[in-house]
């Protein structure tokens, strides 16, 4: 039975790695984000709008105790996720938690093409999304290094570099 849960800074390249890792594993992919919008009917900005961030957290945990309970799966959780409650704690005990460990410098780069899509960053400008990330990249590490195994995930740019980064992924972890 495979359980692997996917945790790092937004841009760390979750989704992706978790995406093409579960297709070569030939298990389902689940992003935990995708998950809450589609039980809720709404986005994640829509319910932190509505709701507050406390209340997302609540829902979060709710979800992320759903979906542990399944069974041949590759969980890729939103980046806050491992830093609140014992949600880090909840992940070791159901399964395999990676941090996906990228520099600050790559998570700029990946950021800042897709800062549009992203409500935390998209009115800052490069300067202040580079302190941004490092400030809280800063926050996070401490949660973040709780997972039991630690992947450097900073080549994931193209379809080459995704399949050798699964093929190391693999070879690292015995999957």
């Amino acid at each position: 039975m495979t359980r692997i849960f996917l945790i790092g800074y937004m841009g760390a390249g979750k989704t992706t790695l978790g995406r093409a890792l579960a297709a070569e594993l030939g298990v389902e992919f689940i992003d935990l984000d995708c998950y809450i919008e589609e039980r809720f009917r709404k986005t994640i900005s829509q319910i932190f709008a509505e709701k507050g961030e406390e209340e997302f957290r609540n829902i979060e945990r709710r979800m992320l105790h759903e979906v542990g309970e399944f069974e041949n799966v590759i969980i890729s959780t939103g980046g806050g996720t491992p830093c609140f409650f014992d949600n880090v704690e909840y992940m070791n005990a159901q399964g395999t938690t990676v941090f996906l460990d990228v520099p600050v410098e790559r998570l700029f780069i990946r950021l800042s093409i897709a800062r549009s899509k992203r409500p935390l960053i998209k009115d800052k400008n490069d300067e202040e999304l580079r302190a941004f990330i490092a400030e809280q990249l800063g926050k996070r590490l401490p949660h973040y290094s709780k997972a039991q195994h630690t992947f450097k995930a900073d080549k994931l740019e193209d379809a080459p570099q995704v399949k050798a980064s699964v093929e190391a992924f693999r070879r690292e972890f015995g999957v």
